[in-house]
């Protein structure tokens, strides 16, 4: 069996049957601790808490600007072989989306809570689908891939993304039926703000996870694991922001993948992301009339707005401390806000 760059091995057979099977995989041990603390070193300032004053705590969940980057090649080559392998090759990945960003995603829980505390995957009100910046469609090439890499263990009940594996046909059945894009499910074709669609999408989310007739049991999945694990995941795959219950930090980040192209659903040479696509839509040989019948579009979330201004009061408290924003191996960057 021919190896990747790197003479990094391929995904096995298994991994892709698992993934044709269920949308997603798990990559351990794809970067150190020894990477993974030198890169989160200025976490805590940066949020003005004590990592052991748990009343200094955020409650909860935080998604924190992005100040520096690392080539994910050169980070995590084993999670970067498997991303390019999913979408048919590096060539075909934007080259914005090649650097992985320091805007961690820390899950704090809140007080009062216990991992001895019942968890309902289905009650958890944080469902969606990824990709607020563009509209979507069956074939859209900006969000090709979710990939969550661990920066901080996490156990059960410790806030790792729950993930619904039944809700990647969902999501491709409505837009399949939808190619104007225009769903409920979608930011409004034309429009500017998001947030007007949210109750909406977040409805039927909520719908579908609740509803054990359209997604079974045992297609809820917690993302637990160890420092330097990557769950790479289908950029159908519902998923939700959980409870972190033991209140021990829980980081992590979400770099996208995006591609050049357009998916391509003619049934001709899929990639891994097409053919697990297609079955589930029922059209495993592919469905060459494909098309959309409405202009793509990108829409600039509001949540950029929000996240320069966190960035202007983390660089304030770095400043106060004395402390650089990243480690020697990463380059700190001034706009990682939205893709070029």
């Amino acid at each position: 069996m021919p190896y990747l760059e790197n003479d990094i091995p391929p995904l096995t057979e298994e991994q892709k049957q698992f993934w044709l099977e269920n949308g997603f995989i798990k990559i351990p041990k794809c970067f150190s601790r020894e990477k993974s603390d030198a890169w989160t070193n200025s976490f805590w300032t940066r949020i003005g808490a004590e990592p052991n004053d748990k009343s200094t705590w955020p409650t909860e969940k935080i998604n924190m600007p992005g100040h520096s980057v690392v080539p994910a090649k050169q980070f995590a080559p084993k999670a970067w072989a498997a991303m390019c392998e999913l979408v048919g090759g590096e060539d075909k990945v934007t080259d914005w989306c090649k650097e992985w960003k320091d805007g961690w995603i820390p899950n704090f829980g809140k007080p009062g809570t216990s991992a001895d505390d019942p968890l309902d995957y289905r009650t958890l009100d944080n469902w969606h689908n990824d990709g607020d910046w563009f509209v979507h469609f069956l074939d859209s090439p900006e969000q090709a891939l979710l990939v969550i890499p661990l920066f901080s263990d996490i156990k059960p009940k410790g806030g790792g993304t729950v993930i619904c594996t039944d809700g990647i046909k969902l999501v491709a059945e409505l837009l399949y039926n939808h190619p104007d894009g225009t769903t409920p499910f979608l930011a409004p074709r034309g429009s500017p703000d998001i947030p007007k669609s949210d109750p909406a999408r977040r409805k039927i989310w909520r719908e579908w996870v609740a509803d054990p007739s359209k997604t079974r049991d045992e297609s809820f999945h917690e993302a637990t694991g160890e420092v330097g694990d990557v769950y790479i995941l289908h950029p159908f795959m519902l998923h939700s922001a959980s409870k972190n219950l033991r209140r021990e930090i829980r980081i992590i980040t979400n770099p996208p993948v995006s591609l050049k192209e357009p998916f391509n659903y003619d049934g001709k040479n899929p990639n891994l992301v097409e053919q697990k696509t297609l079955r589930d839509l029922g059209h495993p040989e592919g469905i060459p009339d494909w098309k959309i019948t409405s202009p793509r579009e990108r829409i600039v979330p509001d949540r950029v707005k929000v996240q320069q201004e966190m960035k202007m009061q983390e660089l304030e408290r770095l400043k106060v401390k004395g402390i650089p924003v990243a480690g020697d191996d990463a380059v700190v960057k001034d706009n990682l806000y939205y893709p070029s």
